[in-house]
């Protein structure tokens, strides 16, 4: 499943954090529906490295920051009515349905309306209406499924392709099966079935609605993704040194006045914000929301190494209550099946099958060949 998805209304700044957060070449405008095709991407979660050095197969590894690879999924703004069609129509809907966590893109400076076009804008209302919008897209399906088959608990492996787990389900019929509300029902299997946070994005321009936006009950991070884009885009060229989610960057490299002063623009913002947000809302949405942890297989639990003397080459997102079995199969399908123990390198002390992991966790899986 892809773990984290993008969804907010036309111009808010979804296609500049994707762009930002995965650095994948996707059209940035400003006007609605940038975004005419869903973008899948990899973005990286970051988490404290157990080693200082080491050699990562994947991602990244900056001052024992651990950048791991996770799929970020970017879709088309929605506007008022998309569960029926209108705009770009309930397709971008059923895109984001893949995912496990909704970041929810919205324009803290209350500067575009609820069509995505410059003018007054609400930011409580948006949050409220994009979610509607998702409940009722869900709620028609939950209303098909019922009308197919007279009840739905019979029926609980159709709702797997949204995302779902057959948990989620049981635990919200639990509470009351659809009684023709879907909506109801609807709303309530969103809420257990998908964890959302809010990206307050355009904070440098103003935080006009960030106080409203933190009574809503869901996670909110001040950002700028454009400055987060203008800052990755100056460390690849090579004019500053910068790691997503730092405070700070360091000039490296000849800028004229213009490039100087938009830096020193995005410094003071900074400054005061202490990062451009979006490296922290990935972490959180990652390790707090979809309840991630970090583990890290090795083939020499002395050393820390793999065959060929790598050290801590792989890194695994896995989900919270994983055991060392679980991580086996993560492996390799053989290795889960061959899986004899476990070695908690850390301890250096044997370990079972049911051994429940945590974050951090460095393991040897000893299994037969």
């Amino acid at each position: 499943m892809t773990v984290l998805g993008l969804i907010g209304k036309p111009n808010v700044g979804k296609s500049s954090f994707f762009k930002a957060s995965t650095l994948k070449d996707v059209e940035v405008a400003n006007y609605p529906f940038t975004t005419i095709k869903p973008n899948l991407g990899v973005t990286h979660a970051k988490t404290e490295c157990p080693k200082k050095e080491c050699n990562p197969r994947r991602g990244a590894c900056i001052k024992q920051n651990r950048f791991v690879p996770l799929e970020i999924y970017d879709v088309a703004g929605i506007v008022p009515g998309a569960h029926k069609g209108k705009g770009l129509g309930n397709m971008f809907l059923d895109d984001v349905r893949r995912s496990k966590v909704l970041i929810m893109v919205v324009d803290v400076s209350g500067k575009t309306d609820k069509e995505g076009n410059e003018g007054e804008g609400n930011a409580i209302e948006d949050v409220k209406f994009v979610l509607e919008e998702f409940d009722l897209w869900l709620a028609g399906i939950v209303e098909k499924l019922t009308n197919k088959y007279g009840k739905l608990d019979e029926n609980l492996k159709d709702l797997s392709g949204l995302g779902i787990t057959e948990y989620d389900t049981n635990m919200t019929l639990k509470d009351g099966p659809p009684k023709g509300n879907c909506l109801e029902f609807a709303t309530r299997l969103r809420k257990r079935a998908k964890k959302v946070i809010i990206a307050a994005n355009k904070a440098d321009i103003s935080t006009r609605w960030l106080k409203e936006l933190e009574t809503l009950g869901f996670p909110v991070v001040a950002t700028s993704a454009a400055y987060e884009l203008i800052l990755r885009q100056a460390s690849e060229s090579g004019f500053i040194e910068y790691s997503s989610g730092q405070g700070s960057f360091k000039i490296i490299k000849e800028l004229d006045p213009k490039q100087r002063a938009v830096l020193e623009k995005i410094q003071g913002f900074l400054k005061e914000f202490g990062s451009t947000g979006v490296q922290k809302v990935i972490d959180l949405a990652t390790f707090e929301l979809a309840e991630l942890i970090a583990v890290y297989p090795v083939e020499d639990e002395n050393k820390w190494i793999d065959k060929s003397g790598n050290v801590l080459p792989d890194c695994f997102l896995m989900e919270k209550g994983s055991n060392a079995k679980d991580l086996a199969y993560k492996v390799h399908t053989s290795i889960g099946d061959g899986f004899i123990r476990a070695i908690d390198a850390k301890t250096h002390k044997a370990i079972g099958a049911d051994h429940e992991l945590k974050s951090g966790d460095v393991i040897r899986i000893v299994a037969r060949k």
